[in-house]
């Protein structure tokens, strides 16, 4: 299994902090991340998709969003760096069919990063199956 830090997409992230969800194969990464003290990171974008996703009534928090997103930081989870060449990197993914914004932030930082996303999104595992990302399926 590879040790390049994991990053979290949105989805990761909801499953992740209730506990459940997550495939076996995901848990074992996260697992084999905390032994090998391999990070895991989580982009600011996830907070603003989480904001929208709870003001859409989409998705239902136990808590205040911000709250939510700052007991994944609390946990351990670190925050990725979304500066302006990450942005900017966004908008020039190579051969991306990635359309929702947030996608595309997560894709770049990826990329820049060195990072695996874990994700149940079909359209990064197709752009990680392009050999564009690395991806783990959760």
């Amino acid at each position: 299994m590879s040790r390049a830090p994991i990053l979290l997409d949105t989805c990761a992230a909801i499953w992740a902090a209730a506990a459940h969800g997550l495939s076996q194969n995901a848990l074992q990464a996260l697992e084999l991340a905390e032994r090998d003290r391999v990070p895991v990171f989580v982009s600011p974008i996830t907070a603003w998709e989480m904001g929208m996703l709870v003001a859409k009534g989409r998705v239902a928090l136990l808590a205040p969003p911000l709250k939510w997103f700052s007991g994944l930081l609390d946990a351990g989870v670190q925050l990725a760096e979304m500066g302006p060449s990450i942005l900017m990197d966004a908008s020039f993914l190579p051969q991306s069919r990635l359309r929702d914004p947030a996608d595309r932030v997560i894709a770049a930082t990826a990329r820049a990063q060195g990072y695996r996303i874990m994700t149940r999104d079909r359209p990064l595992l197709e752009y990680a199956a392009a050999g564009h990302i690395q991806a783990i399926a959760c």
